[in-house]
Parts: structure tokens; C-alpha cells; sequence
């Protein structure tokens, strides 16, 4: 079966960083892309950031670009995203998932395995 699952969240102050981990079982990650949304509470699930199959393509939305950066490491089966320069409006609950090979948008539906989530929470 296929499965990703998050970890690596956790309470953070404002201006800290966390890294979260996506890692799959069941599957290589090899011909996925994988993307990170994120869902806040009474709010709708946004993306956040994907990276493509090859790890030569990512794209981040506007409110996470020059803090956040995405990356894979395939022999791990892993994804990766480091987050810095947290802000209190980054909480959320993070969750990634996988698509055929590239990335194209935050399509919710095109995407696939969806991990359980991770708590993230940036507050003093």
C-alpha cells in the first residue's frame, strides 16, 4: 500500500525553524513529485511548496517563498521541507502528497497518498 507519512512538527517561536520529513513506504518516490499544503484551523488546505520527480523543478506559493525551501533525497525516500523564519500564521497542519512527475499547480485532486498530517505551531 501506498503510504507517506509526515513528521517533524512541533511548537516553534516566532522566527524559529523546523524541518518536517515526508517519507514513503510502500513505494518509490522516484516518479513522484510531492507537494506540502498545509490546513489551518476554519480554514480551507492550501499548498505550500512541491518539488518535481528529478528534484529539478520547485515552486513555493507567494507566502512561504524565500523561508521556506523543498527538497529529496531519493535514496531516503524522503522529502524534505525546511522551514525558517517562522511566522504565527504558519500554523497549520501539514500534510504532503504525490502526483505523476511534475508538479503543475495545487490541484488537491491530482494529487494522491496523503499523509496523516503534522501538527505545526509558531506561537510565543
Amino acid at each position: 500500500q501506498l503510504q507517506l507519512v509526515e513528521s517533524g512538527g512541533g511548537l516553534v517561536q516566532p522566527g524559529g525553524s523546523l524541518r518536517l520529513s515526508c517519507a514513503a513506504s510502500g513505494f518509490t518516490l522516484d516518479y513522484y513529485a510531492i507537494g506540502w499544503f498545509r490546513q489551518a484551523p476554519g480554514k480551507e488546505r492550501e499548498g505550500v511548496s512541491c518539488i518535481s520527480s528529478s528534484g529539478g523543478s520547485t515552486n513555493y506559493a507567494d507566502s512561504v517563498k524565500g523561508r521556506f525551501t523543498i527538497s529529496r533525497d531519493n535514496a531516503k525516500n524522503t522529502v524534505y521541507l525546511q522551514m525558517n523564519s517562522l511566522k504565527p500564521e504558519d500554523t497549520a497542519i501539514y500534510y504532503c502528497a504525490a502526483k505523476s512527475y511534475y508538479c503543475s499547480g495545487y490541484v488537491m485532486s491530482d494529487f494522491g497518498s496523503w499523509g496523516q498530517g503534522t501538527q505545526v505551531t509558531v506561537s510565543s
